[in-house]
């Protein structure tokens, strides 16, 4: 008598679970390295981004469905189903981030020090393209939502001569790694000098434009900042930690500077 043998069956859902999830994982990575490094514009990323994140999320599901059939079934694919959810849960964690960062921020992408006279840009304004956020000076909507929600987002004052500040604000910048896109007046000619920078996120690049204005105030050099996400209604808090940690490190530069003689 023959011995029956049972052949069991793969789990298509988990064969595919498996390959959308690292194409959703290549997509991904590889959009976010092209846009970090200046290859890609943010709208095409964001593109690129919501596609690699829709195909993890088809890919979880195939999983699960994987992950059913062997339940049920007895059919082949665990250990596909298992990388499956897990490449794709790697995918899905930073929108997961996101959202929550979108909900515990308010809707905002331009954040100043000073909400009354916010500084002014010069050159961003006229390298600002069509889909980009606009430059404006009306603050009055967004100026209860950030003092609620960045209490500390505020100017420095500074003992010292505005050129001794300046001085330390320039080595900031390059510390930092942005590029100096302007500098708008003369620290002892004029009583405002504002220099214009371009800031990018660590990770992905996401880019603003910012502004740092000098005042001279005759014994002390009052310092503003202002950051503008260049896409996006809401910027997930990134202006305000552009600002937070520049003004930090600023306060180490002054007062780790030589005093004045």
């Amino acid at each position: 008598m023959r011995k029956l043998r049972y052949e069991r069956r793969k789990s298509r859902s988990a064969i595919w679970s498996f390959r959308l999830a690292v194409f959703s994982a290549v997509l991904f990575l590889f959009s976010a390295l092209g846009h970090r490094f200046q290859a890609i514009e943010t709208p095409d990323f964001l593109i690129l981004a919501a596609l690699a994140g829709a195909l993890a999320l088809l890919a979880l599901l195939l999983a699960a469905k994987g992950f059913a059939n062997l339940w049920r079934n007895g059919d082949k694919g665990g250990t596909r189903s298992l990388w499956g959810s897990v490449i794709a849960l790697a995918v899905l964690a930073p929108f997961a981030w996101a959202a929550y960062e979108a909900f515990v921020t308010p809707p905002l992408h331009d954040i100043s020090t000073d909400l009354v006279t916010p500084p002014q840009f010069f050159r961003a304004v006229q390298q600002r393209k069509a889909g980009m956020n606009p430059i404006n000076g009306d603050v009055a909507l967004r100026a209860a939502m950030q003092m609620a929600a960045y209490p500390q987002v505020t100017g420095r004052r500074y003992e010292g001569s505005p050129d001794r500040i300046l001085e330390a604000v320039m080595a900031v910048i390059e510390a930092q790694g942005w590029t100096t896109t302007g500098r708008f007046g003369m620290p002892g000619e004029q009583v405002e000098t504002v220099v214009e920078a371009v800031a990018r996120s660590f990770l992905l690049g996401l880019t603003s434009d910012v502004a740092i204005r000098l005042t001279d105030e005759g014994e002390t050099t009052y310092v503003d900042m202002r950051s503008v996400s260049r896409f996006g209604n809401r910027d997930l808090g990134l202006n305000a930690r552009f600002i937070s940690d520049f003004m930090n490190a600023l306060d180490q530069q002054v007062n780790g500077a030589p005093a004045e003689g």
